[in-house]
C-alpha cells in the first residue's frame, strides 16, 4: 500500500506561494505526507505577526517573532517575490527570472497593510528584527502617540503602547463608535472600549483623520498637527496607522483576475480550489471564505487544500471545508485581554493568561519544529 501511495504522488510537486500561517501549515502537511513541495516567501523567516504589535513596544520581542524557514524546510524553501504564474507552462515566475514548475499550486499570499502590524517586504530575519527595534526607539522618543483605526489592530496597538509606556498620552481615533472586529460579540467590543479607558487611552470615536496619506507615519516629530473631517485639531508626536488592510494580490493578479472577488480575494469552492481550476488552491486571508481572517482558520484551509491534492492524486473523494463558531481573542497589552469562544464571552483574566502574556509565540516555534533561539 505504501509503495502504491508513493507512486500515485511521485509526479506531484506542490508550489506554496506565501509563508504565513496558511503557507507553513500547507508545507508542514505536505512534508508529513512526503509530498514534494517548494515554499516561496519574500522573507527568509516566518513572521509570527500575532506578536508584531508587542514587538513594536518591547525591546527584544521581535527576535522571537521571526523563525527561519531553512531550519524547518531546508532546500524546499526558496526566498523570492513571485511576479506571476504561467498557467500554460505550469510555472511560478520569481522576480529576477527564476522559474519553479508545479503540478499543483497553493496560494497563501495573505493580506498586506501598514507597518508595524504587517511586515511584507523582501528582507532577512536580521533586517526585519532591526526594523522593529528601530520603531521602538520612535515610540520611546514620543510623549504622545496617535493610533489611527479602531479595528482589532488599532485597539491592540493602543493597548500595547499604553501598557508599555503608561505615562505617554495615547489617543485612538476611529470613524465608527464600535471598536474591534465586527464579528466580535457586542459585549466583547464594549469590554475592549472599557479596557482602553481603564488604561488611560483617550478615544476619539466618530472622527476620521484628514489627508492621512500626507502625514508622517511611524516617525517621531514633536507637535505634529492633525485635523479630522469634523474640524477637530490634534497635536501629537507619533502617528501609527492601523487601517487599510487589503488582500495581497501581487503574485496572482495578472493570471487569476477572472477568479478574483471584488476585494481581490480568490473565489474558492468548498474544497478550497480556486474557481475554474482543479489543481490551484487558495488558503488563508487571500481565500474568499466568509469568516474572520485569523491564523487558526488559515491553517485549517491549508490542511483541507493539501488533503485534496493528495485525495485527487489518489482518486478519492475531496474533503469539504466548513466554517465553525467564531473564537477570537484580543490581547490588550501583556496584562489584559478580551475575547469570545464558541459564541460566549470570556473572562478578561482568561484571555490575558491564554494569549496576552506571550501572544502564542511558543506555538509558532512548535509548529515550525524548532526550539526558540
Amino acid at each position: 500500500m505504501g509503495s502504491q501511495a508513493s507512486s500515485e504522488l511521485q509526479d506531484v510537486h506542490v508550489v506554496v506561494v506565501g509563508g504565513g500561517f496558511a503557507g507553513i501549515a500547507a508545507a508542514q502537511h505536505l512534508k508529513s505526507h512526503k509530498v514534494k513541495f517548494t515554499l516561496i516567501d519574500m522573507r527568509d523567516a516566518f513572521h509570527h505577526n500575532v506578536g508584531a504589535l508587542r514587538a513594536s513596544v518591547q525591546p527584544g520581542f521581535a527576535r522571537r517573532t521571526f523563525i527561519p524557514y531553512a531550519g524547518t524546510f531546508g532546500d524546499d524553501f526558496v526566498q523570492g517575490r513571485v511576479e506571476r504564474v504561467d498557467l500554460e507552462r505550469q510555472t511560478v515566475v520569481l522576480q529576477g527570472g527564476q522559474e519553479i514548475r508545479y503540478s499543483h499550486l497553493v496560494l497563501c499570499t495573505g493580506t498586506d497593510g501598514p507597518f508595524p502590524g504587517k511586515f511584507n517586504t523582501v528582507s532577512s530575519r536580521q533586517d526585519a528584527v532591526q526594523k522593529y527595534e528601530d520603531f521602538i526607539r520612535e515610540v520611546q522618543a514620543a510623549d504622545s502617540v496617535l493610533v489611527v483605526g479602531g479595528g482589532s489592530t488599532g485597539v491592540e496597538m493602543a493597548a500595547e503602547v499604553k501598557t508599555a509606556f503608561p505615562t505617554k498620552k495615547v489617543v485612538l481615533i476611529h470613524p465608527r463608535t464600535d471598536l474591534g472586529d465586527p464579528d466580535l460579540l457586542p459585549g466583547v467590543r464594549d469590554q475592549a472600549k472599557k479596557v482602553l479607558l481603564e488604561k488611560g487611552v483617550e478615544l476619539l470615536l466618530g472622527e476620521k483623520v484628514c489627508d492621512l496619506h500626507q502625514l508622517q507615519l511611524n516617525s517621531t516629530q514633536k507637535d505634529m498637527q492633525v485635523s479630522t473631517q469634523t474640524g477637530t485639531r490634534l497635536t501629537t508626536d507619533l502617528i501609527i496607522c492601523c487601517t487599510g488592510l487589503r488582500v495581497n494580490t501581487s503574485a496572482y493578479q495578472a493570471t487569476f483576475s477572472p477568479s478574483m472577488a471584488e476585494d481581490g480575494a480568490l473565489r474558492v469552492n468548498q474544497h478550497m480550489q480556486v474557481e475554474g481550476f482543479s489543481n490551484v488552491f487558495a488558503a488563508g486571508d487571500c481565500a474568499n471564505v466568509s469568516e474572520p481572517k485569523m491564523a487558526y482558520h488559515a491553517a485549517l484551509h491549508a490542511v483541507v487544500a493539501v488533503d485534496n491534492i493528495i485525495n485527487g492524486a489518489r482518486g478519492r473523494e475531496l474533503t469539504t471545508y466548513r466554517t465553525g463558531n467564531i473564537t477570537m481573542l484580543m490581547a490588550m497589552g501583556s496584562d489584559d485581554g478580551v475575547g469570545q469562544f464558541n459564541g460566549y464571552q470570556l473572562p478578561r483574566s482568561l484571555v490575558a493568561f491564554g494569549k496576552s502574556r506571550n501572544l502564542l509565540v511558543w506555538k509558532s516555534w512548535w509548529d515550525m519544529d524548532q526550539k526558540e533561539h
